[in-house]
């Protein structure tokens, strides 16, 4: 599969995240950088779509009965495969659009990619992350397509996101403190976090909000955690 990336015919809410992606830096969005040679190239989708209430995000929730990231929120997508093509290239794009597709049903000729960023490291588990960027021009159902791997798709309004009350910082048991949302009643945490948060600000998007707010993971999600840190290498999705 191989698309193009295409700049214009957005609208006009979307403009400044797609200045943000062209622009950021990767140290602007994590300290977190590619190594030299090694990691696994991946990728996922950031699909902003226009819902009931206004601007939206799709997200998905890993099935609890996967061994690696049970149950955790994130963006559709996963490590590349051969088919992909080049990780340098065109590989990333066809990976997060397939991998989109395999998780929740979309029809990625609906899906118009207008940017990627920077390519950002997961130490945990060894990936090359490639966040694609799209605008789901031409909308169709979406639904978990194999409840054994994803058990739900759902998705944000950007105004939910946006919301201070929504905002928290999460401390890890690693002693990490990273950026959270509590939407559509979940915790979204890790390197979806991550991301949603840096695009929020780079584009504009970000409200001010109570950075000393800070959470702690729950016991449930702390042992899932744990598990992952024993599967991890072994994961088809990097957080």
């Amino acid at each position: 599969m191989t698309v193009a990336i295409e700049r214009d015919g957005l609208p006009e809410w979307l403009l400044p995240v797609r200045t943000a992606a062209e622009t950021v830096l990767p140290e602007q969005l994590s300290r977190f950088l590619p190594p030299a040679s090694g990691g696994r190239p991946s990728a996922v989708l950031m699909l902003f779509g226009q819902g009931e209430t206004g601007p939206d995000l799709l997200l998905i929730e890993r099935a609890r009965s996967l061994r690696s990231h049970a149950g955790q929120p994130s963006f559709p997508g996963g490590a590349l495969d051969p088919e992909d093509g080049d990780p340098a290239g065109p590989g990333p794009v066809a990976a997060a659009l397939r991998e989109a597709e395999e998780e929740t049903g979309l029809d990625p000729a609906g899906v118009q990619v207008f940017a990627t960023l920077p390519a950002l490291y997961i130490p945990v588990s060894g990936f090359v992350v490639t966040t694609v960027l799209g605008w789901w021009r031409r909308e169709t159902p979406v639904g978990p397509v194999d409840p054994a791997e994803t058990g739900a798709v759902f998705r944000v309004p950007l105004t939910d996101l946006t919301d201070p009350a929504n905002r928290a910082r999460l401390r890890h048991p690693s002693g990490h403190v990273g950026p959270a949302f509590e939407v559509a009643g979940r915790l979204v945490w890790g390197f979806t976090a991550g991301v949603i948060d840096r695009v929020l600000h780079y584009s504009g998007l970000e409200r001010p909000w109570d950075v000393r707010r800070t959470l702690t993971l729950s016991e449930e999600a702390l042992n899932l955690t744990r598990s992952d840190r024993q599967h991890d290498r072994g994961s088809p999705a990097p957080r």
